[in-house]
């Protein structure tokens, strides 16, 4: 009741509701770009592991028809210690 009977009083609880809400929407826009930025990554990592699963199951296929280490290297881009490894 009295904020409401002085001007000042009144400008002052503006000011400061104003502030607050600029805070809170602030930090829902940077934790909406976080998020976006975390779900991101985690799709390039998704990609990134998935890629890495073929190139391995191609390996163990070629592999499994008695094909050359260096065929396979060549073929899938992979070391010769990860290729040794599926051995």
């Amino acid at each position: 009741m009295s904020i409401s009977r002085n001007e000042r009083e009144r400008a002052i609880y503006r000011s400061r509701k104003m502030y607050q809400t600029d805070m809170d929407s602030n930090l829902a826009t940077a934790e909406a770009r976080g998020e976006k930025k975390g779900r991101e990554e985690g799709r390039q990592e998704g990609r990134a592991e998935g890629r890495q699963e073929g190139r391995l199951a191609i390996a163990r296929n070629m592999i499994k028809r008695s094909r050359p280490i260096d065929e396979i290297i060549e073929d899938t881009g992979l070391t010769r210690e990860e290729v040794e490894n599926l051995r």
